[in-house]
This record gives C-alpha cells, structure tokens and sequence, in this order.
C-alpha cells in the first residue's frame, strides 16, 4: 500500500501526529505563596511549562523594602529577593522534569542562579534543569526599560551565562532573542525582523570575541539560542514572518558564523501573541484577535513554534484571573487536541504567495540588518538612539492611521456602538483585583531572611562579586554563592551597579511626527495659541513615568502629540521617582503635569505626588492628568486625589487627549479661539 504523501507518517510508515507545542501562561502576581497555587492549579489544568512573570523590583534590582519598590510590590509578576522565595514559589513543583522559562533580563543571572542554588538545596543535580531566561537586554533599551547596567557589562553578564551553562547546565537557554516587545512598541515586520536579527548578531560577536570557546562549542551556543517573537492580528504576514526568520538565522549563522551543523543552525522560537491590539473597548472581541494570532505561529508547520502563550481577553483592562488564563489554555488544547493540524505536513510549501511575501520581507530585513552593521551593529545602534528612534517612528505612524480611520480597529474607531459586554457583568467586573495586604506579606518574608541568615556570610559574597565583576571573572559561581547566603535582589545589583554604573538611553522621541492634520488639529492647535495668547507663551506639559515601570509607548505618544499640537513638552524618559517628576514640574514652570503609570500602582502615585506637590508649596498650583491601565472603578479614587484628567486605552485619538488637557489648563475654544489664533 503507497503511503499518502499528504499525511505524516511515523518510522514505521503508518500516520501519525506531531507532538504539540509546549502549552505556557505567563504568570505570577501578588506574592510567591499566591503565584504557588496558580502555577499548580494551571499545571493541573494542562499546562506543560512554566512561564513566570516578575515583579518590577526583581527585574530592575530591587528587594521588595527598597523605597521605590514599596507602589509595585507583586502588581505585574511575583516579587522573589531571596533563596527562602524561590523554595516557596517552586514548592511541590518538581523543578527537575518541569520546562521553566522565566522573563526576566537586567537581573537574569541572578534569578537563574537562585534557581541553581534551589536544586542544589534539593539534592536535584542543575544539570537537570531545564528551561529558558528570556537575559535579552538589547530589546530592553528599546522597549520594555527593565535595564540597569549600560550595554556592554549587560552583555558580559549574557556571555558569562553561556559560558556557565555551556558547561554546567546542557538544558538551560541562557538567553532568548525576544522579538515580542518590539512589535508592542510599534515595530513592522521588517523591523521585528531586522531588529531581533541584529540583536542576535551582537549576541554572537560578544560570544566570539571572548575566546574561550572552541569552535564545536561555539556552534552549540549558537543551538542554544533561542527567540521570543509576537505574532499580530495580520496572521498571514506573521506567517510568512516567521518563515523569513528561520531561513535568514540558517543563513546567518552559516555564511557569517561558520555553523556546519544544520542542527545548531534551527530556528528555535517561542510566542506570546500580540497584546498591543487588545482592545478595551469591546473586549469580549479579543478572544477572537488572540485566536487569528495563534494561527499565525501554528498553520505552517515548517514554521511552527515550539512554545506558545496567549494574553486573555482582559489584559487592556487589569491583569489576568486564573479563570480568563485557563480560556486562553483551553483555546490552545482545543488548536491542538480537537483539529487535525498535526496530522499533515506544511500547508504552504510550494504556495506562491507565500513565497513571494517571504522573499519581500526577506529582502527588506536583510537591508536593514546590513544598515545596522554599518553603524557599528546592534549596540552601536542602542547608543547612538538609531534603533530606538526608528521604534517611536513607527509607533507613531501606526496611531496616526489609527486616528485617521486608515487601519481598522473593531469596537474602536468602526462599529464602536455595540451591546455592553456580559464578561464584564460579574461581581467583580471580570477584573483580578489586588490585594493590598500581600505586599505585606513579602515585606515580612524578607524581613525574617535577613534576621535569620549570617551578615558576615553575605558581606563575603557580595565582595566576592564585587571583586569578580572587577577582574573579569565569570559572575555565574559569585552569583550562586550569594544566592546561597540569602543576599537579596537589591544587595545583588547594587554590588554590581558600583563596578558598571547605571545607564539611561535616549527617549526617541525627538524630531519625530505624528503627521496628524485636518480640521481636528486645527482646532486644537488654536485652542493652544488662544491660551498663549492670554499667559504669554506656550502650555508646558512635563510628562513623567513614576517608579520602575518602563514601558513606555504611551508616554512617548503622548510626548510627540503634545509637541505636534503646539505645546513644549519636557520628557525624560523611564524610571524616575516621583520627587524627581514634581521637582522638574516645579522647576520647568510646567502649566500641567501628566503622569504615566501601566503597572497598577496608580493609586499609590497620585497619593504620593500629591504629598510632594503640597511639600513644594505648589498644591494644585500645577493640574495632574494620569494615563495608563487604570480600572473606571479606580477613576473617583483619583478624582479625590486632584487627578484632573483619566487616559486609558480607549483614548487612543490623541487630539482628543490633547482637547480634555487644554480644559483641564483652561484653554479657551470655539469662536474665541478661531479669533485669537488667527490674530
């Protein structure tokens, strides 16, 4: 009998299925006894690897009692500051045979040797554990701002990772290229390519240069790469995205790399499906945005990931509750388990249009890939802002087409009426709420570590660390001691930070566009030249990202459309505190103060500028208006605190934006303002 050549067949010649993708969701909140029981709950339910969310203290070198850890204790991930919270977060779960990825990069070392030392105090050999630290700071300049140290000592810490791990642990990604965050901030497919490419190209360089790898080694760490990448609404392009990456990384790798063996040379990737387009208005249609997307990365199997994670239909609106992941799990067993996708080869080979769209974005990648090698490669091209820049252009241009009607978003800007949503009429209005007492909880934990650990054990690690980070030698074995004698996150990367200093990149948003024009504009351009007119000069808006939150797009937006629409914006970027905002307000003369906050500690910032405001003897001498993830139940509670103004999501017309803050500085409009601006 001829075996069907449109079916897989197994050895012995009969059909067969391929294996599905590692099942992930992206987890973790409140405090590791919590992210405990969800993470056993969704192994229960069919998950087969981990993915962990940490808080922004641990991914920016904070223990949980630093000052500016206090507003974002467990909001977006769990908090971990030493050994004693890692054997709670892992407890009962079997470290040796589970697949752990954890998303983590400034601190990645430290986290992976906490997970070392874990093992250890388990009598579980590493060289068992397996997993992935997503350890890609390049992507964290551009997008995601949970860097600490400048590029290149954050690159020695990425090299010393495979260097240990090349060794000790045969299992562990060291590093994962993440792709992810550039399309959230904005970038094309081209871009995403190009970007992600180049990324991975410095990576290697670094790899290379430190010489103490041998060729046969060299080529497993570049196995050993593996990527993180997004996968859009426009499923047919990401597609054909994802077949360009893997052909262009079998060439890169071969012709500039020298990799002989085609098995190091695969293209190894993992995706969470874009959240960018989630929609808060509507929500209920992101279930099927999240489904398109899942397609993207699944239909062509010669293209297929090899783990897959998907937001929840609510992640516009608050973090996930274990009922909305398990929706999103269950969307991927029934992919997997209920259709007959793993039953046949790829779909798309020999397909012409396939082929020419692969062969368009190839080409494009590959020109921007060489621009970037021309400016030195992808660290160049961090320092000098080009990447950067390149990033907050294309943001820009997506929301201009967005506010001009030219690309479609349902419930948003076409067919916005629509019946209110059921998935919202729960008594808790389909939101995870947090709770304020965990933070507590974690404040205790590690109250009672540093009661109970040796100091003179930890003041010899952490010189230990501080000397090797002197010398050159590899950080991993320093890092493991520390873990051992209980050294917290914060004393981790401050022993660091005084060997490589701290780094802020460039905003990106100078010089740059929305390219807005039309009667809209018009007006709220007037509306700004009628209040100059009346004070004497233009509005001043300082926009401010409080506490350690970084990501930054909106604020971005918001500085390039404040700037389009006449006012004078001051904006310094990511990570500053709030004394520091309402100093720059007070000094700057700043007629409103806008404040950006996506990390859930909203509430914890209004009360304290507000207290600053009031130590400046300003009061609300200067208006605060507030964007970000922000719940409508929250919106009185920050009324009471003098927020004048509440932006989320669904405010993506940023002349709109523009209109409510020039009522909240009392600008004039309408005939007044025509007359006066035409003066």
């Amino acid at each position: 009998m001829t075996r069907p050549t449109h079916l897989l067949a197994g050895p012995d010649g009969k059909p067969t299925r391929d294996r599905p993708w590692i099942f992930r969701t992206y987890a973790g909140h409140t405090n590791v006894r919590a992210s405990n029981a969800l993470y056993r709950g969704n192994l229960s339910r069919g998950q087969t690897g981990l993915s962990i969310a940490f808080d922004l203290p641990t991914q920016c070198g904070y223990a949980s009692d630093h000052p500016l850890a206090e507003p974002e204790i467990g909001k977006v991930g769990v908090p971990i500051n030493t050994l004693d919270d890692f054997e709670v977060l892992f407890d009962a779960i079997p470290i040796e045979q589970i697949n752990t990825s954890m998303t983590i990069n400034a601190t990645a070392m430290w986290l992976l040797a906490l997970y070392v030392a874990l093992a250890e105090q388990r009598g579980v050999d590493p060289a068992r554990l397996q997993g992935t630290t997503q350890n890609d700071i390049i992507k964290e300049y551009l997008a995601r701002g949970t860097y600490i140290f400048p590029p290149r000592p954050s690159m020695r810490l990425i090299v010393d990772m495979y260097d240990y791990c090349l060794h000790r642990l045969p299992h562990w990604n060291p590093s994962n290229i993440c792709s992810y965050h550039l399309q959230e901030a904005g970038a094309t497919p081209v871009q995403e390519l190009a970007f992600a490419l180049a990324n991975a190209e410095a990576l290697l360089d670094a790899l290379r240069a430190r010489g103490c790898f041998t060729a046969d080694e060299f080529e497993q760490c570049v196995g050993r790469i593996s990527f993180f990448v997004n996968a859009g609404i426009r499923f047919v392009e990401e597609l054909c995205k994802m077949r360009a990456f893997g052909e262009l990384w079998d060439e890169i790798t071969r012709d500039r790399y020298g990799v002989t063996n085609p098995k190091y040379r695969l293209f190894r990737y993992g995706v969470q499906v874009n959240s960018l387009g989630l929609t808060e208005e509507q929500p209920e249609n992101n279930a099927w945005r999240i489904l398109l997307e899942a397609l993207g990365v699944t239909l062509s199997r010669n293209a297929r990931c090899r783990a897959l994670q998907l937001p929840t239909w609510n992640e516009a609106l608050s973090l996930p509750r274990p009922w909305d992941q398990q929706w999103s799990l269950r969307l991927q067993q029934v992919l997997a388990y209920e259709t007959d996708l793993l039953e046949y080869p790829d779909l798309f080979d020999g397909s012409p249009v396939v082929a020419a769209k692969v062969a368009e974005l190839k080409e494009a990648a590959s020109a921007e890939v060489a621009r970037i090698r021309e400016l030195g490669g992808a660290l160049a091209a961090i320092e000098s802002g080009y990447m950067k820049s390149a990033l907050v252009r294309s943001q820009a241009e997506r929301l201009a087409h967005i506010n001009q009607g030219e690309l479609v978003v349902v419930g948003r800007n076409r067919w916005t009426e629509g019946l209110p949503s059921p998935l919202l009429a729960g008594a808790d209005g389909g939101l995870f709420k947090f709770d304020p007492a965990a933070a507590a909880e974690t404040l205790e934990m590690v109250g009672a570590t540093k009661r109970r650990r040796s100091q003179g054990e930890v003041d010899a690690a952490l010189r230990r660390l501080n000397e090797a980070a002197r010398t050159g030698e590899n950080l991993m074995t320093a890092s493991i001691a520390c873990a051992r004698a209980r050294v917290t996150t914060g004393e981790w990367a401050d022993a660091l930070r005084e060997v490589f200093g701290e780094y802020r990149p460039p905003t990106g948003v100078e010089g740059q566009r929305l390219g807005l024009e039309g009667a809209r504009v018009e007006a709220v351009r007037a509306r700004v030249a009628a209040w100059g007119a009346r004070h004497g000069g233009r509005p001043r808006i300082v926009v401010g990202k409080p506490g350690l939150d970084g990501h930054s797009n909106g604020s971005e937006m918001i500085a390039v459309a404040a700037r389009e629409a006449g006012f004078e914006v001051i904006y310094g970027g990511i990570r500053w505190t709030v004394p520091e905002i309402v100093k720059s307000a007070v000094e700057e003369d700043a007629t409103v103060l806008g404040l950006s906050v996506l990390s859930g500690g909203h509430l914890e910032v209004a009360r304290a500028v507000r207290e600053q405001l009031g130590a400046e003897g300003v009061g609300e001498g200067i208006p605060v208006v507030m964007g970000g993830i922000i719940p409508e139940s929250d919106v009185g509670a920050l009324d009471a605190l003098g927020v004048k103004a509440v932006f989320t999501p669904k405010d993506f017309d940023l002349m709109d934006v523009m209109d409510r803050i020039l009522d909240v500085i009392g600008a004039p409009r309408g005939e007044t303002t025509a007359r006066i601006a035409s003066a």
